[in-house]
């Protein structure tokens, strides 16, 4: 880049960098069942549980570039089994600590809810925010982009489908 890397200020970063890339893709090595650790509950529970507002930083595998949002996780449980509310804040960020775009994020964590949960159905929607739009490329300050993916009843009975996205800030 026609800097000196023999100056102060860059001798250490590619310590820095390594252990910075450790913490950004820590993702790797986790399994998505080590996040959860489903409870029975006393009786069937049929309502929508809807968990708003999860934080996540990723890394544009495009672009090495970060992108940054928030997700919002619905499922209805299949009779009495429930996740603690940090269950699906954990899978949010095992899949976002890695090489990511944003589509494939979304449908993993609906992929590991409907797998480990096996919910009567469930969905996922990202907001996100993406440096190599905002910073280069097309140049854009705030143009947010979000994604969606919908398993079980949440796919297949609009009323359902209805509910969880009005009680989401779409």
């Amino acid at each position: 880049m026609g800097d000196d890397p023999e100056r102060e200020g860059l001798k250490e970063t590619p310590d820095r960098v390594l252990r910075s890339y450790k913490e950004l893709f820590w993702g790797y090595g986790q399994e998505p069942a080590s996040a959860f650790k489903a409870f029975k509950e006393d009786g069937p529970r049929k309502g929508m549980i809807i968990i708003k507002g999860i934080s996540y930083y990723s890394t544009c595998e495009h672009h090495l570039l970060p992108f940054y949002g928030t997700a919002f996780i619905g499922y209805i449980p299949n009779n009495d089994t429930l996740i603690g509310l940090s269950k699906p804040a954990r899978l949010v960020r095992i899949f976002s600590r890695r090489l990511q775009v944003q589509e494939r994020m979304t449908e993993q964590i609906v992929n590991a809810m409907d797998f480990l949960l096996q919910p009567l159905g469930c969905g996922c929607v990202t907001k996100g925010y993406h440096l190599c739009s905002m910073a280069r490329g097309v140049k854009q300050e705030r143009m947010e982009m979000e994604y969606s993916t919908l398993r079980g009843n949440f796919l297949e009975e609009q009323k359902v489908r209805d509910e969880f996205f009005s009680r989401i800030p779409i």
